[in-house]
């Protein structure tokens, strides 16, 4: 069956992180936040500042996460699922 957008109604889409990964900044929905392709998130200062541009998790580039118009987000929220683990991050760009 299929939903808004022509899609079906069980397709995944992005989770939209509350937190930087890296510094555990809150990062809400309309926030300048970075992502790679499994969405691990970052704010701009960590992204461009620490990782330049690359993703410490998985090797690859980070992007502009996109914006969810606030209308879409009373539909579909962003997650509360906070997941900054620091201590291993620090370690690994040291």
């Amino acid at each position: 069956m299929l939903g808004e957008f022509n899609r079906p109604r069980n397709f995944p889409m992005l989770a939209l992180r509350p937190n930087c990964e890296c510094c555990d900044r809150d990062l809400p929905p309309e926030a300048d936040a970075l992502i790679c392709t499994y969405e691990c998130t970052f704010c701009r200062t960590c992204a461009e500042g620490v990782f330049h541009g690359v993703c410490p998790n998985c090797g690859g580039n980070l992007v502009t996460r996109p914006v969810r118009p606030p209308e879409k987000l009373l539909k579909h929220p962003a997650s509360t699922d906070e997941k900054a683990d620091l201590d291993n991050l620090k370690e690994r760009v040291a």
